[in-house]
């Protein structure tokens, strides 16, 4: 494979980093991370001036869709940033969900407005007690009159509190793990019958448990009825390669940050960085996170796949190796730092809760190697 980027792509790359650099250094993340929303609206206008929130819309709806080495980029220096924005959310999730699922013409009523910045739309899928399966959800939608009846509950929906939509995931007939029979529908957030139970995450994210006991109206319903699942799956894996790509920047950022402070930290007149055993300790950090970026470069290529066996088979072998780097980078990483590595003054604590949650996110290390099991001997 030939991983050379084209002078558009190194230009964006450059382009993403240096905004972020300017406009979201350390202190500056941290001011956003205490304001009530927990995330920046100029930030998120700037990003759709760059045409970042485009790269999920297709073309045909002002978009660069498919930009598989665009959004790695772009999500590696979101994550070397730690950016507190719904852009995995909205601009990733949310988007090619909507990419996948709507019909034309509802496309074309959102996805210029969501790649302008203008609206924000997340998935709000899974369910207490799902355990990363994807298709088993208990929220049911019956026709009432001209339109839906949507009853339920959805657990974790990250940026729900800043959405204006949620893509809600409700079974309209079949069993409660049963693939077929999913629909989606778009609810706005402060409809009637939609009750948010907002929280932090442990990285700081802004999420909430949602409750539902909402009418709709017969439009609200995405697609065809009984035929998403197909769409979530294929959203989800997308997410996937761009959750990785987000972690090789968090990785890279937290071995920075490492070998930097072991560089001024001194014990018995040097700096601990000249101990042996340190280094032999950042050198196996270094190579967890250089596997981590070869599986987030074959996640970005794959994630497109149309052989979905093949596509789950890529998607949960990255998804492993960049959850073990998760887990080995940050322990380590906390523990070179000492007692200072778990203190908010310091990068590398909220480098560790970031990558804590990256690995956790869309099915932790466990379960992507029983999916991978599942897709190379043939099962779903």
């Amino acid at each position: 494979m030939d991983f050379d980027l084209t002078a558009e792509q190194q230009l964006l790359g450059d382009t993403v980093q240096r905004f972020l650099a300017k406009e979201y250094a350390f202190e500056a993340r941290r001011r956003i991370l205490r304001s009530p929303e927990g995330w920046s609206r100029a930030v998120w206008g700037r990003l759709a001036e760059l045409g970042l929130l485009g790269l999920q819309v297709p073309e045909a709806h002002g978009g660069m869709a498919p930009a598989p080495v665009e959004t790695l980029l772009t999500m590696t220096a979101l994550g070397r940033a730690l950016c507190l924005e719904p852009y995995l959310s909205s601009a990733v999730l949310g988007t090619a969900l909507l990419a996948a699922q709507a019909s034309p013409a509802q496309q074309a009523a959102l996805l210029p407005a969501m790649a302008a910045g203008e609206r924000l739309a997340v998935p709000a899928h899974g369910e207490p007690g799902a355990r990363y399966d994807l298709s088993r959800v208990s929220t049911r939608a019956a026709r009432e009159g001209g339109g839906w009846r949507l009853r339920g509950k959805k657990a974790v929906v990250l940026h729900a509190p800043a959405a204006d939509h949620l893509l809600v995931s409700a079974r309209t007939s079949g069993g409660e793990a049963d693939e077929a029979g999913l629909s989606l529908f778009l609810v706005p957030r402060e409809a009637g019958g939609v009750k948010l139970l907002s929280y932090r995450t442990i990285d700081g994210q802004v999420a909430a448990d949602v409750e539902l006991d909402a009418a709709l109206p017969g439009d609200a319903l995405l697609g065809g009825e009984g035929t998403a699942f197909a769409a979530i799956s294929s959203a989800w894996d997308r997410g996937l390669a761009a959750l990785c790509a987000e972690a090789v920047g968090v990785l890279q950022a937290t071995l920075d940050a490492t070998i930097e402070y072991t560089k001024t930290r001194r014990q018995f007149g040097v700096p601990i960085a000249k101990f042996q055993a340190l280094q032999h300790r950042m050198a196996d950090m270094l190579i967890h996170v250089e596997q981590a970026r070869s599986m987030g470069y074959l996640a970005a290529l794959r994630a497109g796949e149309p052989d979905a066996r093949e596509r789950r088979r890529a998607l949960s072998a990255a998804k492993v190796v960049v959850g073990q780097a998760c887990r080995f980078v940050g322990q380590q990483a906390v523990q070179l730092h000492g007692g200072m590595g778990v203190t908010d003054e310091l990068a590398v604590s909220h480098c560790f809760k970031r990558l804590l949650a990256i690995e956790l996110s869309l099915g932790d290390t466990d379960h992507h190697v029983e999916r991978f099991i599942a897709a190379s001997v043939g099962g779903a």
